[in-house]
Parts: C-alpha cells; sequence; structure tokens
C-alpha cells in the first residue's frame, strides 16, 4: 500500500503498473475513475511523503485521516483461508477508497512502521519518492536510472576537473 501511495505521489495516477494495479482494484470491487483524476489527493499524498521524510510534523497525514477516515474491518474476500485487516469498503467509489488506504498506511508509517522506509530520491532535479527495502535502507534514488544518471555526472565532472 506504501507503494501505490508513492506511485500516487509521483505521477498523479495509478496507472503506471497497469495489470497490477487494474487487478488490486478489481479484487476490491472498485471502479478506478476512467479519467485517472483523484483531485487532490495526490497532491496531499505528496506532501504527506514529504512531510515523513523529513520528519516534520504530519499534518497531511492528519489531513488524509480527517478527509478519508478509514474504515477499519476484517475481511477474507480472498478465499484464502484466513482474515485480514482491511481500511476501507469494497466498492467504494475510488478516491475515497484510495485515500482511506493511504490514509491508514501513512499512519503506520509516521508512528514508527518498521518494516516501512520512505526516501527522496537524491538524483538532481528528481525529487520523487520511494519505499526503500534494501537489507540496510540506505536506498539513495528512486530508480536506477536516477542513480546512472548521477554517476556519470559525477565521473564526467571528476572528468573535467582533472583536464
Amino acid at each position: 500500500m506504501t507503494r501505490l501511495a508513492v506511485e500516487l505521489a509521483n505521477t498523479g495516477t495509478l496507472d503506471r503498473h497497469g495489470e497490477l494495479v487494474a487487478a488490486f482494484f478489481a479484487e476490491h470491487e472498485v471502479t478506478p475513475p476512467p479519467d485517472g483524476d483523484y483531485g487532490e489527493l495526490p497532491d496531499l499524498v505528496r506532501t504527506a511523503l514529504a512531510q515523513s521524510v523529513d520528519g516534520t510534523a504530519p499534518d497531511a497525514v492528519h489531513r488524509l485521516l480527517r478527509d478519508y477516515p478509514p474504515e477499519m474491518h476484517l475481511s477474507d474476500h480472498d478465499d484464502s483461508g484466513g482474515w485480514h485487516i482491511h481500511f476501507s469498503r469494497n466498492g467504494t467509489p475510488a478516491g475515497r477508497w484510495v485515500g482511506q488506504l493511504i490514509a491508514a498506511q501513512l499512519a503506520l508509517v509516521v508512528a514508527g512502521d518498521p518494516a516501512v522506509t520512505l526516501g527522496r530520491c537524491a538524483a538532481a532535479g528528481c525529487g520523487n519518492y520511494f519505499v526503500d527495502q534494501s537489507r540496510n535502507r540506505t536506498r539513495r534514488f528512486c530508480s536506477n536510472a536516477c542513480a546512472s544518471r548521477t554517476t556519470v555526472a559525477a565521473h564526467r565532472a571528476r572528468a573535467a576537473k582533472n583536464t
């Protein structure tokens, strides 16, 4: 769910993973907005991620919880033989459903969920957010492309300095 929040913040929509996101919506009987418009939610999630990464007061998470209050309940919808926690009811309108899920997840992250580490890309001009699942939680870039671009730029700067 944190990755969903990061994708929404970085892109403004949830289309990037195509089939995976579509399956997630279908599994929960939610119809995505036909135009991919989630209103102000991407900006609010982006602010919440920034506050979390920067270690500032989680005002945006408080607003998410107020504007999209999670409806915590148990579900066994996937026939896995066990119960799990949901934060929104199946069939809830997409914008509200996504908002409730993200509000609950980011509240857990801000409260210190040790399984989730968020970061902001260190590449010049990027600023995308990412979920750091590296072994030692030292990831610095949102993608290999940003890491490579930064490495090449540093190499070129050193080469120019030596000439």
